[in-house]
């Protein structure tokens, strides 16, 4: 399993085109993925459960990967926040 904790840095936070690149870039995996975010745990799949997570500005997400690609997708995914999903 391989965990890292990110944060949201674009000012908008988790709204519907962050979500769909999440689950763009989950689906390249083969990887089981989650977003953990206070009590929450979703799929990292999920669009729908991608946005009603509700992730704002400066929030923290804790992804976790399992299976053959966990480190890669983890990876990728980790990228997505540190560029702001492209927004600035």
């Amino acid at each position: 399993m391989t965990e890292k904790l990110v944060t949201v840095k674009n000012r908008a936070g988790i709204h519907a085109r962050p979500a769909a690149l999440i689950v763009q870039t989950a689906g390249k995996f083969k990887s089981k993925i989650f977003f953990k975010s206070e009590d929450e745990e979703i799929n990292a799949k999920s669009i729908m459960g991608i946005i009603t997570l509700g992730a704002s500005y400066n929030s923290s997400i804790q992804i976790t990967a399992e299976g053959e690609d966990e480190e890669d997708a983890v990876e990728a995914l980790a990228q997505l926040f540190e560029k702001r999903f492209e927004e600035e």
